[in-house]
C-alpha cells in the first residue's frame, strides 16, 4: 500500500506536496517487520515447534541436571550486529538444543512439585492472538472492546466460581485481571491502607498492623513491606495440626486486641483458601467476624490455587462467608487452563481501589465518547499503566471448554490425587501428613518405632529429605517437592498438569516405593 501523499518519500528529486524528500531504499525495511506472509511462514514454524515439544515432552527429565552458568557459557557475550541467514530458524534450533535441555518442564505429566501452571491449546493460542493484536487497554478509550471484554469475562468467571454477588459488577463490586496474586494482594493492601488513613490521618501510617498465619504465602509479607507497613507490624499467627494448619479466629482476635490495647491500628487480614504448604483452608466467615470487631479491618481472600476448585459446587463451602470479604483473588493460570499469567481479582468496593490507585486523566488519555459515561479505566485498578489483553485468552477458554469442561478438568485431578492418597495409606511404611482437600497429597515415610524413639523427629525429617532426593534423581521419574509444617518434613505431590494421566500417578508412586525400599534396606 502506498503511503499518503502528504508523507510520501521519494528517491531524490524535489519535495512533493510540501513534504521533505528523503532518500530511502526501494523496499522499506519497516514493511517487512510485520509482513503478513512472513508472519504466516514463521508462525507455522513456531506452531510446529510447540506441537513437537508437547508430543515429545515425556522424553525430557522434568527437572534438568545442570549447574549455574551452563547456558551463559554457550551463548555469545554480545548480541549479533547483524542477523545471520535464516536467523529465526537458527534461534529455534538453539531453543531446542540449548534451552529446552536446561528447563524445568512445568507442562510435563510427571511434574508434581508445584501447583500447576496449566496450559491448553486454546489458552496458548489465546496468548498468541493477544500478542498479535497487541493492544494496551489501560483505559476504556485506549481499547474499548478489550476493557469491556475484561468486565464481561471476570463477571462470567465470578459466577462460575459461585462468588457472592457483592464482589460482582452486578452487585456493586467488580473485577479485573492482573498478572499474579502478588499484584492482587498489593493492590488490596494499598486500597485498605489509604481507606484507613483517610479515617485516622496519614501520620499514623506507622501504627498500621496486618495479619496472616504462618502458612500464608510470603507474597503477603512482601506486599506489606512495599505498601509501607513496618516489618514488625506484620503478625504471623502460628497454626497447629489440630486446626489443620488453618488460621484460628480466636488467635486472630487475641492478637488484634493486644495491638489495639497497645495503641496500634488493625488494618488487613489475609485469609488463604488453599495454602501453598498443605492447602489448608482458613475459616473465612469467622475471620470476617473478628475483623469487623476491630475497626472493620479489610479482609482479603488469597485463593491463588484452590480458587479454581470453586468451579465445582462441592467445594463451595471453602469460601463460606465470603459475602463479607473486601476482596478475593485467584490464579486462573494455575488450574483453569488459561496459561500464564492470569490472576482474577474481585473487590466489594471498586471506589476504594480507584481512590488509592487512580490517576488524574492526562489529556491524551481522554476520549469524547467516554464523557458522561461511567466507564472503567483499568489503569486505576492496578499498579501498572501498561497492561496486557489477558481477558482474550480467558474468554476463549470459557467459550471453548465451558464451565462443565472446567469442572471435569479439576475433578479429574482431584480423583487422581485421591487415588494417590489411597496408595499412600495402603502402604504401612507411609503416612498422609496433612489432610487432603484438593489435588495435593502431603505424605512421608515413617521410621520404625525403635529408630523413631532413638532419633526423634530430626531423624524422621532427614529420612524424608533423603527420600525426596532419591525420588527426584530417578531417571524419567516424577518431580516432587517438600514442605516443613509444624516441625514435620513432608513430601508434596501436587497433581494438576494438563497432560497428567492415571498411569503417571501410579508410576510416580512406584518410584517412591522403590526408593523407600532401597533407603530402608541400606539403613538396616
Amino acid at each position: 500500500m502506498a503511503p499518503p501523499s502528504h508523507c510520501r518519500t521519494v528517491n531524490g528529486g524535489a519535495p512533493r506536496n510540501g513534504a521533505i524528500a528523503v532518500e530511502t531504499p526501494a523496499t522499506s525495511e519497516s514493511s517487512r517487520l510485520l509482513d503478513a506472509d512472513e508472519f504466516r511462514r514463521l508462525g507455522h514454524q513456531v506452531v510446529d515447534f510447540i506441537a513437537d515439544y508437547y508430543a515429545g515432552l515425556g522424553d525430557y527429565p522434568v527437572h534438568p541436571g545442570v549447574a549455574p552458568g551452563f547456558l551463559r557459557r554457550q551463548l555469545p557475550a554480545d548480541a549479533p550486529c547483524r542477523p545471520e541467514p535464516e536467523a529465526f530458524a537458527a534461534a529455534l534450533r538453539d531453543v531446542r538444543d540449548l534451552l529446552l535441555p536446561g528447563m524445568t518442564h512445568w507442562q510435563s505429566p510427571r511434574h508434581f512439585a508445584h501447583f500447576p501452571a496449566s496450559s491448553s491449546t486454546v489458552g496458548a493460542l489465546g496468548e498468541a492472538l493477544a500478542a498479535g493484536i497487541n493492544v494496551v487497554p489501560f483505559t476504556w478509550a485506549a481499547s474499548p472492546a478489550a476493557t469491556e471484554l475484561e468486565m464481561v469475562v471476570v463477571e462470567w468467571l465470578g459466577k462460575a466460581l459461585h462468588l457472592p454477588g457483592s464482589l460482582l459488577f452486578a452487585g456493586g463490586g467488580g473485577g479485573t485481571i492482573l498478572g499474579t496474586s502478588c499484584e492482587a494482594i498489593l493492590c488490596a493492601l494499598v486500597a485498605a491502607r489509604d481507606r484507613k488513613l483517610a479515617e485516622i490521618g496519614a501520620r499514623r501510617v506507622g501504627d498500621l498492623v496486618v495479619y496472616c498465619s504462618d502458612q500464608t504465602h510470603f507474597a503477603f509479607r512482601k506486599a506489606a513491606h512495599i505498601a509501607g507497613i513496618l516489618r514488625v507490624h506484620c503478625r504471623e499467627i502460628p497454626t497447629c495440626r489440630d486446626d489443620m494448619f488453618a488460621l484460628s479466629p480466636a488467635a486472630l482476635h487475641a492478637t488484634m486486641q493486644a495491638d489495639v490495647d497497645a495503641g496500634l491500628v488493625p488494618l488487613f487480614v489475609c485469609a488463604t483458601v488453599g495454602t501453598t504448604q498443605t492447602t489448608a483452608v482458613d475459616p473465612v466467615r469467622e475471620l470476617c467476624t473478628v475483623a469487623a470487631r476491630h475497626g472493620g479491618a479489610w479482609v482479603h481472600v488469597d485463593a491463588a490455587y484452590a480458587g479454581s476448585a470453586l468451579v465445582c459446587p462441592e467445594f463451595r463451602d471453602v469460601i463460606a462467608g465470603a459475602e463479607a470479604v473486601d476482596s478475593l483473588s485467584m490464579n486462573a493460570h494455575k488450574w483453569l487452563l488459561a496459561n500464564n499469567d492470569c490472576c482474577a481479582m474481585w473487590v466489594r468496593s471498586p471506589a476504594a481501589l480507584v481512590a488509592a490507585l487512580g490517576t488524574e486523566q492526562e489529556y491524551i488519555l481522554k476520549d469524547a465518547a467516554a464523557e458522561g459515561h461511567d466507564v472503567v479505566d483499568y489503569k486505576d485498578w492496578g499498579t501498572t499503566l501498561t497492561r496486557r489483553f489477558r481477558a482474550l485468552k480467558l474468554w476463549l477458554v470459557l467459550r471453548c471448554h465451558g464451565v462443565e469442561g472446567l469442572r471435569e478438568h479439576v475433578r479429574r485431578h482431584v480423583r487422581m490425587a485421591a487415588a494417590f492418597e489411597a496408595m499412600v495409606r495402603a502402604d504401612a511404611r507411609f503416612e498422609v501428613a496433612a489432610p487432603r482437600r484438593f489435588a495435593l497429597v502431603c505424605f512421608r515415610l515413617l521410621l520404625s518405632p525403635e529408630k523413631e524413639l532413638a532419633g526423634g523427629e530430626k531423624a524422621a525429617n532427614e529420612l524424608n529429605r533423603r527420600l525426596l532426593e532419591e525420588v527426584n534423581a530417578a531417571s524419567s521419574g516424577p518431580y516432587m517437592s517438600s514442605a516443613m509444617v509444624g516441625g514435620v518434613y513432608m513430601l508434596r505431590c501436587a497433581i494438576g498438569s494438563t497432560l497428567t494421566e492415571e498411569r503417571h500417578v501410579r508410576e510416580a508412586w512406584n518410584v517412591v516405593q522403590e526408593r523407600a525400599t532401597s533407603i530402608l534396606r541400606k539403613r538396616g
